[in-house]
């Protein structure tokens, strides 16, 4: 059992884990409709961090030599520095590790780059974080489409049951561009209003900004926040973006988590739910497979969009949050039942005693991936 000792999301609905759960908790959502953001020639939905509010944000709490930083590098820099205070661990020391999940980091810098070349690299902004709070260590980047948040999770899990490591801060951030609007639009992927997972009138998903931060530690105590259980990835294969027909990898990777397991503990399913006619429909299988169909699922891509590389983190977060609150929290776009398989959606927060929550996501490349966490004692 690995603990998570603190956590920290800077996201459009706050700049703090405790803001932003409260937030979702009253059903607010960040995403809004713009014309032509980011040079797009288009009406785009999606939810964005508030510029200035970060760079007062960053100045005040990090930055007090004005050095230039990119967006990006402002909002995972936040994060962790939040996390970190907060967790009181030794970010210097050689036993903890920096891991960093992307799936684009800067790539905006493709079209106007006013910072040098390899500013545009996943490793070079993880080498950025690690030298910033003056870790020794060479850190991970783990890049695998949108389960990335989770694939480093589970990586750093691993890594500190392995005895390499006594501590490890995940940083998963990705942030609004033109390529990336531009690539999901192509893919008629976007809806042009806020998105309705698991809905009969679903359009697609909304993008979204975050920057999110975990920090997991040895658990040879029982955690007073929330614990890592286990987590498990597989890949189908399936197709380059479209899930598997039969939720073959998300099927198989709730089937390691969850063999033996008491499911009648679990209080919920946290899916990936991004609203799009292919993954709901899938995940809804592997639901049905798993014989999970009477325990509540959400989603929470009607408060934040789809935010890529942190997406896993973020909605761990929040999810964590709210098993310690003894909350299910409500799906927020949901309303009629628009998949194939008989699933539960909330449709509002619920109450509940069980002390387990499960993580499912997936991802381009038939990339699939599910982890079990335990509410804190």
């Amino acid at each position: 059992m690995i603990n998570i000792l603190s956590d920290s999301l800077i996201t459009p609905l706050g700049f703090c884990s405790e803001e932003n759960y409260q937030n979702v908790k009253l059903g607010k959502t960040g995403i809004k409709t713009y014309s032509g953001i980011l040079g797009v020639d288009k009406q785009v939905s999606c939810s964005k961090i508030d510029d200035i509010l970060l760079d007062s944000e960053f100045e005040k709490q990090i930055n007090q030599n004005s050095v230039k930083y990119t967006r990006l590098e402002k909002a995972a820099l936040l994060s962790v520095k939040q996390a970190v205070d907060k967790s009181e661990i030794d970010v210097t020391s050689c036993r903890t590790a920096f891991f960093f999940s992307s799936t684009k980091g800067n790539v905006e810098l493709l079209e106007k780059n006013s910072f040098e070349e390899d500013r545009l690299y996943l490793w070079h902004t993880a080498k950025m974080i690690t030298d910033f709070f003056k870790n020794p260590n060479i850190p991970i980047v783990v890049s695998n489409a949108c389960i990335s948040g989770i694939c480093s999770i589970i990586s750093a899990s691993r890594a500190i049951e392995s005895g390499r490591f006594d501590n490890a801060v995940i940083v998963g951030a990705d942030l609004l561009s033109k390529f990336t609007i531009s690539g999901f639009s192509c893919l008629k992927a976007l809806s042009p209003e806020p998105c309705k997972p698991f809905d009969k009138d679903r359009k697609g998903l909304n993008l979204g900004e975050a920057a999110a931060t975990m920090i997991l530690s040895r658990g040879d105590v029982n955690s007073k926040y929330t614990s890592f259980l286990a987590g498990s990835i597989r890949n189908d294969a399936n197709h380059i973006s479209g899930p598997s027909r039969t939720a073959e990898g998300a099927y198989n990777a709730l089937t390691d988590i969850l063999t033996g397991f008491d499911t009648e503990q679990i209080a919920f399913v946290s899916t990936h739910g991004t609203a799009t006619f292919f993954n709901d429909e899938m995940e809804s299988i592997a639901i049905d497979r798993m014989k999970l169909n009477n325990k509540p699922i959400n989603a929470f891509k009607g408060y934040y969009g789809h935010t890529l590389g942190a997406a896993g983190i973020l909605e761990a977060v929040i999810a964590s949050h709210s098993i310690n609150d003894n909350t299910v929290l409500k799906t927020r776009g949901f309303e009629n039942l628009g998949v194939s398989r008989e699933i539960n959606p909330t449709r509002e927060n619920l109450v509940t005693d069980k002390p387990y929550f499960v993580k499912l996501i997936s991802g381009f490349g038939g990339t699939n991936a599910a982890a079990i966490f335990k509410k804190g004692e």
